[in-house]
This record gives structure tokens, sequence and C-alpha cells, in this order.
């Protein structure tokens, strides 16, 4: 008899923005989670850290404006797929002149 369940994807490692730490003084800079999109991770940081999603997309919903998810190096938005053992980087973007 087979296990119909589907496989729990391998950890992905999520690094945090500095700004985060500030505003969740629980937050870790690294987390693994073991998610398969960019949106089950936003989904996983949220439930550890409520409130969390609501710092990262917009009502559209989307990854906020001033907010860069990179997985691997490249630009993801909310239904990127993530590869096992991925590097996400939330990064924060700089303004002003």
């Amino acid at each position: 008899m087979t296990n119909a369940a589907s496989p729990v994807p391998a950890p992905v490692l999520v690094r945090l923005p500095v700004l985060f730490t500030s505003l969740f003084p629980t937050a870790e800079r690294t987390v693994k989670l073991s998610v398969g999109t960019v949106q089950e991770m936003i989904d996983a940081l949220d439930a550890r850290w409520p409130g969390m999603r609501d710092r990262l997309c917009d009502s559209t919903p989307a990854i906020r404006r001033h907010i860069n998810v990179f997985v691997e190096g490249k630009r993801a938005s909310l239904d990127a797929r993530l590869p096992p053992g991925a590097d996400v980087f939330i990064l924060t973007a700089i303004s002003g002149g």
C-alpha cells in the first residue's frame, strides 16, 4: 500500500532583512522552512510571526513594491517554485536622494 500524502519539500533557507528583527523581535535572521513556493514561504513566516505577510505582500496579493524576494539569485514572484535546498533572500529596497 502506498502513501497518497504528498511528500514534504526539502527545506529552503530564508534570509530575512535586518529591519524585520526590529519589527518582529522574536524573528530569526535565517529560517529553514519546508515549503514549495514563495507563497507557501510567506504563509509559513506569517504563521511563525503574525503580521509578517502584511509587511511582505499587498492586498492584490503580490509582493510589495519595495520588497524583493530572490531565489538562487533571481527575482521571484509569489508563484515561484522553490527548489529543494534553495537560498532565498528577502530584501527591502532603499530609496531616497
